[in-house]
């Protein structure tokens, strides 16, 4: 129980700075799409990594155990890299097909006073 609060602190107190540089909702949401961003790219990469891992263990495979477990890594490889880039491409058609061109979020506007006095 101990060792998870402080890693929870540890975890905290290194994001904390980042999230406070960032001064304003659209800069953390920006933050958060470029962290994102670069996290889906970083595991359709492992996946392609997965089937060439596969691949290998096929190749170099003794026996039918060898070759079956090599041919198990690789549809798994190829199963993953066809639902991420699936719903990537999902994504996309949804996007175009309601003409959502911005990717910032709509964020409403307080309500405005105006102080100088009557029309």
């Amino acid at each position: 129980m101990r060792k998870s609060w402080v890693s929870l602190l540890a975890v905290g107190s290194i994001t904390l700075p980042v999230l406070a540089s960032a001064q304003t909702l659209l800069n953390t949401l920006a933050l958060a799409n470029t962290f994102l961003n670069a996290l889906i790219g970083l595991f359709i990469t492992l996946a392609i990594v997965v089937f060439f891992w596969g691949l290998i263990k096929y190749l170099v495979g003794e026996g039918s155990e060898g070759k079956g477990q090599g041919l198990k890594i690789m549809f798994f490889g190829v199963v993953s890299i066809f639902v991420m880039v699936s719903i990537w491409g999902i994504i996309r058609l949804l996007q175009s097909t309601f003409s959502v061109t911005s990717t910032m979020p709509v964020i409403p506007q307080g309500i405005q006073v105006n102080t100088s006095g009557f029309y």
